[in-house]
């Protein structure tokens, strides 16, 4: 108590950020006892009758559960294959530019999808896909006589959604590894080539080892959110053709829970999803330790 007193106006500083976790992050997380209930909105939390785990067993029989799985364990490993990754080779390749002007000008070019919303990178993905005058349709049916409906095709559903996300947050995504970059010591580099070190192994033995705690990190973070494929950008792209390929559980959640009324077993649902995350957090941050790596804990 002493130490703390004698630091009040940090901890006074950090009040109002505990403040807003205690009230928006740690107080909502009751309502999820709704998963285990027949929730009433009229009876409340309170009064609603409980029905242990039969929401759970109701989302494992359900026989679109392997579907919706699936499909959304595709999405996070070609988010953690293809974007993940993408961020940390734009950054490295900023790091070998030598004029500031021009480097300045490609991050201020790639920084700016990330403002975007996600109804603008699909209407604009809309525009150069659709086979009604699609610029790049218009190009495809040139080159080889036919256009191919990116829009209502199965097959492409995933290539799009993923090319749209590496398009939109790979420039943002930046900014932590060139941060990280700024603080490797620029004698190592002077000492690599006058040992007759070329740029690639100075980029292999000097700058990733001096990244990879960063890159650890974030790999354990990005695994958290793995099932979290993003409502908003998946309902934005799905329609009845590629329903089997794109459905995952966010958009799952919302039919049930907002459109059909059904709050406890939407919250089971997406409690579900939450326990895969934290065990695939953990488990990772685990074997990172085993590793000897940086971890977030």
């Amino acid at each position: 108590m002493r130490r703390m007193a004698g630091d009040r106006w940090l901890y006074i500083l950090l009040l109002p950020g505990l403040l807003y976790f205690v009230i928006f992050k740690y107080i909502p997380m009751w309502g999820v006892s709704i998963a285990l209930q027949q929730y009433n909105p009229f009876l409340g939390m309170m009064k609603s009758p409980w029905v242990g785990f039969e929401h759970f067993e109701r989302l494992f029989k359900d026989p679109d559960f392997f579907m919706l799985l699936r499909n959304t364990l595709l999405i996070g490993m070609y988010k953690l294959v293809f974007f993940f990754p993408a961020p940390i080779v734009i950054a490295l390749l900023l790091n070998e530019l030598r004029r500031q002007l021009f480097k300045r000008f490609v991050q201020t070019m790639i920084y700016i999808p990330h403002f975007m919303s996600w109804v603008v990178v699909v209407a604009i993905s809309y525009m150069l896909l659709t086979t009604e005058g699609g610029a790049v349709n218009n190009l495809i049916e040139q080159l080889f006589g036919e256009k191919i409906n990116f829009l209502l095709s199965s097959e492409w559903f995933r290539t799009m959604f993923i090319g749209q996300i590496i398009w939109k947050e790979t420039g943002w995504g930046t900014i932590i590894f060139l941060a990280a970059l700024s603080g490797v010591d620029a004698e190592q580099y002077e000492a690599a080539v006058i040992d007759g070190a070329n740029r690639f192994r100075q980029l292999w033995h000097i700058t990733l080892p001096a990244i990879r705690g960063t890159i650890v990190i974030l790999l354990i973070l990005r695994l958290g959110d793995f099932l979290d494929t993003g409502f908003e950008h998946v309902y934005l792209l799905l329609n009845p053709m590629n329903r089997e390929v794109g459905e995952v559980f966010d958009t799952y959640v919302y039919t049930l829970g907002l459109a059909q009324g059904q709050f406890s077993y939407s919250t089971a649902v997406g409690l579900f999803k939450s326990l895969v995350g934290l065990v695939l957090v953990v488990s990772a941050n685990y074997i990172a330790k085993k590793a000897g790596q940086e971890t977030i804990y």
